[in-house]
Order: structure tokens, then sequence, then C-alpha cells
């Protein structure tokens, strides 16, 4: 992971009410505030949106956390019931007020999805940059949909040692989605990932999540992989639900 992220504002500039919101969510987080920088990743404010950059590539467009995406949208429009493979595989049902650890969130897609159906979803990040860029996407929401947002929970720790701290049974699902090596064709996808890969390096604890997310769920642990990939922790799954591009496995406790 990069020694410093820092976030370039220039402090001569008064923030604006949106901006200054966006401020406190990176000192929050730890991250520095400069008004420039030769670090390859940095983070920017952009039309009052916390946005990841790659200052090596020229025709970046950034990552940021956005709720409110299309993408986003068409998902929720579209993922009632068991439409979604996650929601198949979590055991939600729209409506269904279920609660779900998501202890790899990355941008947090598909805890939105999720949320969307009327889970409780608490997201575990240890990154101070994904944590901040999380943050300011639930800050954008809260202002448009408050009762969205207020299904969301978002706690800037280890997600295996936050599990560890957890009663058991404490929560009825929990949801992994380990960082693995892309091999998608998508120009803009592989930039993305390309970028979190340089912030985030090899999820190479991935394995100790496992267990731990068996430890406090309730009802099952939910594993998202490509379709090629081996079983996480060498562990084979109660079953598995398929995608077009990922497999579900899932670990049902009894």
């Amino acid at each position: 992971m990069p020694d410093s992220v820092p976030v370039i504002f220039d402090n001569q500039t008064a923030p604006t009410a949106a901006q200054q919101a966006v401020l406190d969510i990176a000192q929050q987080a730890g991250l520095a505030i400069a008004a420039e920088s030769d670090a390859i990743l940095q983070l920017h404010i952009v039309d009052d949106c916390l946005v990841l950059n790659d200052a090596s590539d020229a025709k970046s467009q950034g990552v940021k956390v956005d709720f409110l995406s299309g993408q986003s949208q068409y998902r929720r429009a579209h993922g009632g019931g068991n439409k979604e493979p996650i929601a198949k595989a979590i055991g939600l049902k729209q409506g269904n007020q279920m609660s779900v650890v998501d202890a790899t969130p990355g941008l947090g897609r598909d805890a939105f999805v999720l949320a969307a159906l009327g889970a409780n979803v608490t997201m575990v990040e240890r990154s101070p940059v994904v944590y901040a860029l999380l943050a300011d996407g639930l800050r954008r929401l809260a202002m448009q949909e408050p009762e969205l947002a207020s299904r969301f929970s978002l706690v800037h720790a280890n997600s295996a040692e936050y599990m560890q701290t957890q009663p058991a049974g404490s929560v009825e699902a929990v949801y992994l989605d380990p960082m693995f090596p892309h091999k998608k064709k998508s120009a803009l996808v592989k930039k993305e990932m390309r970028v979190f890969q340089a912030l985030l390096g090899p999820d190479v604890d991935a394995d100790a999540l496992l267990p731990a997310a068996q430890a406090i769920a309730l009802k099952r642990v939910v594993v998202k992989r490509p379709n090629s990939a081996p079983f996480l922790a060498q562990t084979k799954p109660s079953m598995a639900i398929s995608s077009k591009k990922h497999r579900f496995d899932v670990y049902i406790n009894v």
C-alpha cells in the first residue's frame, strides 16, 4: 500500500460547505491534506465528491463511491427478490431487514444492493482511503435518500480483527469479496481495478476472513469468487450459486 495518498486541496481557498464536509471525512480517516504532491495516487475533490486519481494516467477518470449512479440505480430497480444472485446467496428477499456484515466492501456496490433490498449492512474497511471514499458516498446518499443511507454503518477497522471482537451469532450473514487478480476486458473496469490493486496490494490475508466470519454469522457466510478461482481458505462451501462472471460460495451455519 502506498505510504501516503494525500487529499489535494488548495488550503488558501476557503472551502464550500460540501468541500469542508469532504475534508472532515478525510481528516477523520487520517489522510493528509496538501496543496500539491508528487504522489502517484492522489485524492481530489471533484464536484463535491472525493475522487481517487492515478496521476500517472492522464486519461484516468478517477474512482469514487457513487450510490446514486445510473449503474447503482439500475441494479436497485432490477434486483428485487432473487433477481440478484447476491441476494439469493445471502438469503435476502425484498423488504427483509436482516443484518449483514460486508467485510470487504470495496466501492460498496454489492452492499448497496443488499441495503436497497432492506438489509442493514455494516461495511468494515481497513484502508483509510477506501474508508474515506465510502464515507463520502454515504454522505451524498444521505442528502438524497436519508432512509436508505440509514441502513448502512461504516467501521474503520481490519475486518478479521473486527469480527473476532463480535459475539457469536451477532449478525445473520457475512459477505466476503476479497481482491482477486482481475481478468475482465473492459477498459473502464480494468483501469478501476488497477488503481485499487495499486492502492491495496494483494489480499494476502484473505483466508483469515472465512473462519472469523463463520464465528459471528448466525445463518451463513457468502464468498464471491471468479468462476475459476479456488475456494477461499481451501474450504468447500455448502453450496454455490453461479452467475455469468462469478460464483457465490455459500457456507451455511447449522
